[in-house]
């Protein structure tokens, strides 16, 4: 669904991605992890269009996206959620909602809007509720549920567990298998590696504006150093030699 070659950007004359290439298969839970300023949300700018690319290409279901404005990558099926959620504090949730849903037919946003308050029963309660006075899990809910009025095909996480209590991190992550079941591919970047890796198909890890590691999201959890770098665990034991003696 998603082919990324030698994608760079730069801020100035400060290049923070360095050729990166990875793919998304349509269907799957991708995570990319690293830590605080590794590029992530570079990453993602670049791919939703907010961001300037300075080279590589970017192909989405087999057109290159590269030159398209942010608006048409939304109406081409790609839809993100911003770090820190930016919801419109002054509005309602409904009209929130409405908002994500504008490149939508009129019926299609009506449908569409029941789908996301049966997925978030919490927004349907708060419906004519200001934004801004939503709890941070709340807000998280009605930033996704914007995104997904626009009925996108590949939706772009951008830290999702970003200032949230650990309960609700559980929750959201428990989300992405549920919006896999709706026909949905997720591209998620995440600070936690923890939970983002399992939730997730396949990872890359990312340090310093370069992807470093990449493989099925299991196999990167059980890395030496993803575990010791990342996870904040350490190298699992070696298995006992036959015969040893404890």
């Amino acid at each position: 669904m998603l082919e990324v070659h030698q994608l760079a950007s730069a801020y100035g004359r400060i290049e923070v991605l360095h050729g990166i290439d990875l793919h998304v298969a349509r269907g799957e839970i991708v995570t990319i992890v690293g830590s605080n300023g590794a590029g992530k949300t570079t990453l993602l700018r670049a791919l939703s269009g907010v961001q300037p690319m300075r080279a590589g290409r970017i192909v989405f279901e087999g057109r290159q996206i590269e030159k398209d404005a942010a608006h048409r990558r939304v109406q081409l099926g790609l839809a993100q959620v911003p770090e820190g959620r930016h919801v419109f504090a002054p509005l309602s949730v409904q009209d929130n909602l409405l908002l994500g849903g504008w490149t939508r037919p009129a019926a299609d946003r009506r449908r569409e809007i029941e789908g996301v308050y049966e997925l978030f029963p919490a927004l349907a309660e708060r419906r004519t509720q200001h934004a801004g006075s939503l709890s941070g899990g709340q807000q998280q809910m009605l930033a996704i549920g914007r995104a997904l009025m626009s009925q996108p095909r590949l939706l772009l996480l951008d830290e999702p567990s970003m200032g949230l209590a650990p309960v609700l991190v559980d929750q959201i992550f428990a989300l992405l298998p549920r919006l896999k079941a709706r026909g949905l591919t997720v591209l998620v970047v995440e600070q936690n590696a923890y939970a983002a890796l399992a939730a997730a198909d396949r990872g890359y890890v990312m340090e310093t504006g370069r992807i470093v590691a990449s493989g099925a999201a299991s196999e990167l959890m059980h890395d030496p150093s993803v575990r010791e770098a990342y996870l904040g665990l350490a190298a699992e034991p070696a298995a006992p030699l036959a015969g040893a003696v404890a």
